[in-house]
């Protein structure tokens, strides 16, 4: 006996509009059966329009359905990337595949629907990837502020260098290191600031010169004394003493 297709057609759409009441529209039905029914993620379907993927899927019966698959179409796509509806058509076709010669409209929504909703799902966790992503290249922006360059045994070297060549210390060093070497009489000789006498220190503090005893019996002998230029660098103040 055969089947009778406009029988179980008619039959299949009677228990779709039961299912989806209010939802399915009957488009056609004539030469056969096209009607559309909706699908949308939870997202969407709470009225929150700029999220969530949203649809209609729209069939037409062929004269051998369901031993031969319906045509599908996809229409008023809401929010769907560039490859989503060939991905969809491609999932449903696979879908029909497995359902040939059973009523399969039902098994075709609740698939399309479960498809969306995983899509959905891998959107929201890549957006939340790139929200905590871009948070954390902020945060590292930001803690980068506040740490500055590693420092490291070469880079402080190198820093301290530059810093006492620009700020004079290293030239004041090498003077200092300079006179250390020098004997008395030099440092005498390349220190300017000794040339000044005592009679310059007490104008500064304010003494009058008139009232300033000099003892000459201090200088009496002063002829007497070897200022020969070739200095003992040896000589240590109370040696001579000792010695007597």
């Amino acid at each position: 006996m055969s089947r009778n297709y406009k029988e179980d057609q008619s039959s299949e759409v009677e228990a779709l509009d039961s299912i989806y009441c209010g939802e399915m529209e009957v488009l056609a039905t004539e030469p056969f059966h096209k009607f559309q029914i909706p699908i949308a993620t939870e997202e969407y379907s709470a009225g929150e329009n700029e999220n969530g993927l949203s649809c209609k899927l729209v069939f037409t019966y062929t004269a051998t359905y369901p031993d031969a698959a319906p045509d599908v179409e996809i229409e008023e796509a809401e929010n769907f990337e560039d490859t989503f509806e060939t991905r969809l058509l491609e999932h449903l076709r696979i879908t029909i595949e497995e359902n040939l010669g059973m009523e399969m409209i039902f098994s075709l929504v609740s698939s399309a629907q479960e498809w969306l909703n995983q899509r959905w799902d891998e959107h929201t966790t890549q957006a939340e990837e790139k929200r905590v992503q871009k948070l954390r290249e902020v945060e590292e922006e930001e803690r980068k502020k506040f740490e500055g360059t590693r420092v490291s045994v070469e880079t402080f070297m190198k820093w301290k260098i530059d810093f006492e060549e620009s700020t004079g210390i290293a030239a004041k060093r090498d003077k200092i290191n300079d006179c250390k070497k020098l004997t008395g009489r030099e440092l005498f000789m390349c220190d300017n600031t000794l040339n000044d006498s005592d009679i310059k220190f007490l104008l500064e503090a304010g003494e009058n010169l008139e009232n300033v005893k000099i003892d000459e019996t201090l200088f009496q002998d002063i002829g007497e004394l070897d200022l020969d230029d070739d200095d003992d660098e040896d000589w240590v103040p109370g040696a001579d003493d000792d010695d007597d």
